[in-house]
């Protein structure tokens, strides 16, 4: 983190001598050199922006240092196929969301690092993503509205977003989703949500949710 704060200003700094430097040798008639300048700013500034936008979306996100609970969910029924979602993220206020359908499943922002990038020392980070509810029967999940639910606020221009769209200009950084598999949705069912490096792992926590996963996977058996 030291050497990410550390580029941040020195770059900062560089490109604002660049810019001035720039700006009297174009002044002076010096042209060749103003160039030379103004592609030295403009490296520098793009540097610095870079470290900028790394340091701002690492604190924006939660780190993951190993497989951790992230969040834990409740449901109650409140119609056929309807469900209320109690989404619990500790440090913050409860959420509620209605989901269609019989299973549901949560989405998160993954950002981990590889060289070269690893020499910054930084954690993987992570960003719960989306909470999304779904019919486990085919014909019903083809006809039937879907249900999804943004878990926090889009933002066009973070760390993921630009590794995600464009990873040439972020080397050594993996942007990817972590994702569980569609867990049944029951009244009263408890699960909480655990995250590693690479996945979301569902676990139900009470009888009801214990319950419902039995049901849902005897068919399979």
């Amino acid at each position: 983190m030291g050497i990410l704060i550390g580029s941040a200003l020195v770059f900062g700094v560089l490109s604002i001598y660049f810019l001035a430097r720039t700006i009297h040798c174009v002044r002076r008639g010096r042209l060749i050199r103003a160039s030379g300048a103004g592609l030295s700013w403009i490296s520098s500034m793009a540097v610095a922006a870079v470290a900028v936008l790394l340091l701002f979306s690492y604190y924006s996100y939660d780190r993951l240092t190993a497989e951790q609970v992230i969040s834990t969910i409740e449901f109650r029924r409140v119609a056929s196929d309807t469900y209320r979602a109690r989404v619990m993220v500790k440090g913050e206020m409860d959420r509620l969301f209605e989901l269609s359908g019989d299973e549901w499943q949560m989405d998160a922002r993954i950002v981990s690092w590889t060289p070269p990038a690893t020499i910054l020392g930084l954690e993987p980070i992570y960003r719960l993503e989306r909470l999304s509810g779904r019919y486990s029967d085919i014909e019903r999940e083809r006809s039937e509205p879907r249900t999804v639910h943004a878990l926090t606020e889009t933002d066009s221009f973070d760390v993921w977003t630009v590794a995600h769209r464009f990873p040439i200009f972020l080397p050594g950084v993996d942007a990817h989703y972590g994702t569980a598999t569609y867990v049944p949705m029951a009244d009263g069912a408890r699960f909480e949500v655990s995250l590693s490096r690479d996945a979301i792992i569902a676990r139900p926590v009470n009888d009801k949710a214990r319950d419902a996963v039995g049901r849902w996977e005897t068919p399979a058996q």
